[in-house]
């Protein structure tokens, strides 16, 4: 659990980049829907969308990269480039390796499996990108102080690290050559099963879908349900024109019950996490949430908001695919029909009413307050009853910046501060790991009893704060990237 909030808080960094997309996108399509569903672009009003279309795709297309460099950096003990280097080397092996072209003319078979093949056809996924920032980071944390023989000097220190980071991904890559298509093709034979239980495995569906998200192994039940993998074909069947009665299961079936998630669920969800979120940290959220939830409303597009909470809350995004399931089969039972071509998200609402195999959208209405109230709800009660570390509520004040923005060391000689706050601390046999925050000192101790509180604030910090069993906090002030530079000349 430590290791997946360490993960959420440093995803903040590239989430943080995903409201502009949010935002690029959710204009872009209202002024030239032609962009999503086809047809001619003219006039500069439309010309304009198409340019804020593609500039907020730039960012929602390589999502893949942003989290590569943002979990190597935020990762990373001092929040070091390196980490992000090495990360970017990482993915870059590792999505050469497993890309479709090279791996079936390494292994020709995997070229006459069309689900083999298909497995590798999405490997630039947030998965691939996560995991190659875990390999740069701990490859950082690891073997930043590597030091080798006279003859191989040049290379010691953090100039190893990139080195053995791009080993370990060739030795993963060849792990995953053998593993990815084994997960995809399980997870195709599951959509396969699941696809003959009619609403009840929409439902069943649906929660996976959502599940899979952040693995990026959604794609093989998608191509199960909504392309023509097995005789199914949900989406393209849609958009070609066609009704239930042409095909041999209850058409759009498998796309509706994303309407009223994704355009009324998520905002009620972001509503939530806003009213949670503490006083001094709600503009935070709100600037953060808001954009998400156009975004999902308007395009649906859905990364901005999950990725900013699935790590930090993973049980609460359990709950959150849920419900997906829940409303799939609620949708199907009311006989609300709705398809996409993009995403479920008001603009192919739209355009996928005059479809033939469109029924009852006008229930969108209802089943979409539904979905507000129950989202609001769930997410309310769980993140009060379990103090969920979502937006807007972390004890991080890198992300936000505000607490203890007013406190002020006693003592402008930083050296004779890092000195007297080690040596309160234990001396620097008792620390394990140091860091610094906007405000604070981030720090992990081997033993907690050997610390004189009042001496850390004799020494002319402003306080002390033990957020866990080994996790001290010494509040510093906006001065404090100067006392841990101090401070780490003393370690």
């Amino acid at each position: 659990m430590k290791f997946l909030q360490k993960l959420g808080k440093a995803l903040m960094l590239p989430v943080a980049v995903l409201p502009l997309c949010a935002l690029l996108m959710g204009i872009g399509y209202a002024l030239c829907p032609a962009t999503m569903q086809g047809g001619d672009i003219t006039g500069a009003k439309m010309l304009i969308g198409l340019f804020l279309v593609k500039a907020g795709a730039a960012l929602i297309d390589h999502i893949a990269i942003l989290f590569v460099i943002g979990v190597g950096v935020g990762m990373s003990d001092d929040h070091d480039g390196t980490g992000g280097l090495a990360a970017l080397v990482s993915w870059l092996i590792m999505t050469t390796l497993l890309a479709t072209g090279f791996v079936t003319t390494i292994m020709p078979s995997i070229a006459e499996s069309a689900s083999r093949s298909m497995a590798f056809d999405k490997i630039e996924n947030p998965f691939i990108g996560i995991l190659a920032g875990v390999i740069g980071s701990m490859c950082y944390n690891k073997f930043k102080g590597t030091k080798l023989p006279d003859w191989l000097a040049f290379f010691s220190g953090k100039r190893s690290v990139a080195i053995i980071s791009g080993l370990i991904s060739i030795c993963v890559s060849a792990v995953l050559l053998f593993v990815w298509p084994l997960l995809f093709a399980g997870l195709v034979a599951i959509g396969t099963g699941v696809s003959k239980m009619g609403i009840v495995g929409a439902g069943i569906y649906a929660f996976l879908n959502r599940l899979l998200i952040p693995t990026g192994l959604h794609h093989a039940l998608n191509n199960v349900f909504w392309f023509d993998t097995i005789g199914l074909g949900d989406l393209t069947n849609f958009w070609a024109g066609k009704t239930s009665a042409d095909v041999s299961w209850d058409l759009g079936l498998y796309m509706s019950g994303f309407f009223p998630c994704m355009m009324f669920g998520i905002p009620g969800a972001a509503i939530a996490m806003i009213r949670r979120a503490k006083t001094n940290q709600k503009k935070v959220a709100i600037g953060l949430l808001s954009s998400a939830a156009i975004c999902a409303f308007v395009c649906g597009v859905t990364e901005p908001f999950e990725f900013a909470f699935m790590f930090l809350a993973p049980g609460l995004y359990v709950v959150y695919a849920l419900l997906y399931g829940v409303f799939t089969i609620i949708t199907g039972l009311v006989g609300f029909r709705a398809g996409f071509s993009f995403s479920a998200g008001a603009t192919d609402l739209i355009f996928s009413a005059s479809l033939p195999a469109a029924k009852n959208t006008w229930m969108i209405i209802p089943l979409g307050i539904a979905a507000f109230v129950v989202f609001y709800l769930v997410f309310y009660y769980m993140i009060g009853a379990f103090n969920l570390q979502t937006i807007g509520r972390e004890d991080d004040e890198e992300l936000f910046g505000e607490i203890d923005k007013d406190a002020k060391l006693s003592d402008n000689n930083y050296a004779a501060v890092a000195t007297k706050v080690l040596a309160a601390l234990g001396g620097k046999e008792n620390i394990t790991s140091a860091d610094y925050c906007a405000t604070r000192l981030r720090l992990e101790v081997k033993d907690q009893s050997v610390i004189d509180e009042k001496a850390v604030k004799a020494a002319g910090a402003a306080g002390m704060i033990r957020p866990g069993k080994t996790s001290v906090q010494v509040v510093i002030g906006t001065q404090v990237q100067f006392v841990y530079d101090e401070f780490k000349k003393l370690l």
